[in-house]
């Protein structure tokens, strides 16, 4: 190949030659000098223990949703459930919530900390400070109690506090169902040792 003569043609032939050459060094540097990788920090999730997971079944934030025999609109949730370990162990839930809304507008919200759901026996066990809130007004505390499933009733476990339209009520047991044969509407039952305090509405 022939060398251009005069001084512009000869500069840019050395350029066509050397910005190659020297583009090629300048990436050969990078890979040199280029920064270690680090690994083990890439993977943050890489230590979790598939075994004990597995083994620690759950679910989050379930919903259950049906309609009972006496046609209430009955709904379930929690904030975690896990499966039970048998046909006769039902599943655990922990902040589980129940709401029972009745065909003729009574509504009945119930809270616990824990609980369990035996879809067999047809009904949800709430323990661990349970509370239950009515729109007529009362608002009653106990340390568990088992829901039906199936149909409206709630019927406690032990001692019950409500307070309400009436006043403040302490009982041995408590009991909401549909009303019986002849009886409109739902009843709430107080028995075994009950004391009513009285005080008016002002």
């Amino acid at each position: 190949m022939a060398i251009p003569d005069n001084l512009h043609s000869r500069v840019v032939f050395w350029l066509k030659i050397l910005l190659p050459i020297l583009a090629l060094a300048i990436l050969s540097t990078l890979f040199l000098f280029s920064r270690r990788i680090d690994t083990e920090g890439a993977l943050p999730y890489s230590e979790v223990d598939v075994t004990e997971l597995a083994r620690d079944q759950r679910l989050t934030d379930p919903q259950y949703s049906t309609v009972t025999d006496d046609g209430s609109a009955l709904s379930v949730a929690a904030a975690v459930a896990r499966p039970g370990t048998g046909d006769a162990d039902g599943g655990a839930a922990d902040d589980l919530v129940m709401r029972y809304d009745t065909q003729d507008g009574l509504r009945i919200d119930l809270e616990a900390t824990s609980g369990q759901i035996d879809q067999t026996g047809g009904q949800a066990i709430l323990r661990d400070g349970v509370t239950i809130t009515t729109s007529t007004g009362y608002k009653l505390t106990t340390s568990g109690l088992d829901a039906a499933l199936d149909r409206t009733k709630v019927v406690s476990d032990g001692a019950v506090t409500a307070t309400g339209p009436l006043g403040r009520i302490d009982a041995g047991r408590m009991e909401l169902r549909h009303g019986d044969a002849g009886i409109d509407g739902y009843v709430l039952i107080f028995n075994d040792g009950v004391k009513l305090v009285y005080q008016p509405v002002k």
